[in-house]
């Protein structure tokens, strides 16, 4: 009969591999640190998890750091949650520092990778994903709304500044991405092209706004 698994030591070890990762980094992060600090040993990590990406992944996916479930009844409000949610967690160590370097390494393993976007990244875009299926079905975005572009184009400038810090993740990025997406950023003149070349033109209408009622 096999021997049941210490629950306990799970735990342990993934709450020992987030406090290290905010301290030193995932580039320093060594299994012998996170023994240690578990107060478990190597072979015993070992058995549960094949090597440090594995371990962070899970750690990563355990914490659930920046993912939040909103329902307030106004999609403006419900995304600029989630865009603040996931500002502060990828101003945290455990997300935004861990993110390129383990990203790195998941190039290498195409199946880690995929359990990487399922119980990491997936959690995130999901519960924006029901803000806006909610927003849907009260009329304030079109039925026909590409939801997984959508996710996208709010999550993009968050993600962008804290992976190349090129500007600041500041307090008001929220709210100024959420009206740039929801509202748009060109006037009636620019909102669409009136190239007569131009795809848009050939068809002979131009690209309804997905929030247009």
């Amino acid at each position: 009969m096999a021997r049941r698994r210490d629950e306990r030591i799970d735990r342990a070890v993934l709450a020992a591999v987030s406090e290290l990762v905010r301290e030193v980094g995932y580039s320093a992060l060594t299994m012998e640190a996170v023994a240690a600090r578990a107060g478990t040993t190597k072979p015993a990590i070992r058995r549960r998890w094949r090597s440090r990406p594995h371990l962070v992944v899970a750690a990563m996916a355990d914490e659930r750091v920046g993912v939040v479930e909103i329902d307030t009844g106004c999609l403006h409000c419900d995304i600029v949650g989630h865009l603040e949610a996931l500002r502060v967690g990828m101003a945290d160590p455990a997300l935004g520092r861990v993110i390129p370097a383990l990203l790195a390494d998941l190039a290498d393993d195409p199946r880690l990778h995929e359990e990487f976007l399922a119980i990491v990244w997936e959690p995130r875009r999901n519960a924006c994903a029901v803000s806006l299926r909610r927003a849907r079905e009260r009329g304030e975005v079109v039925k026909d709304l590409d939801v997984d572009l959508l996710l996208d184009l709010f999550a993009a400038p968050v993600v962008f500044r804290a992976l190349f810090r090129h500007a600041e993740l500041g307090p008001d990025l929220a709210e100024l991405v959420t009206h740039a997406v929801l509202v748009g950023v060109g006037d009636s003149r620019a909102s669409y092209c009136t190239n007569p070349a131009g795809q848009a033109s050939s068809r002979g209408t131009a690209p309804r706004s997905p929030f247009a009622t």
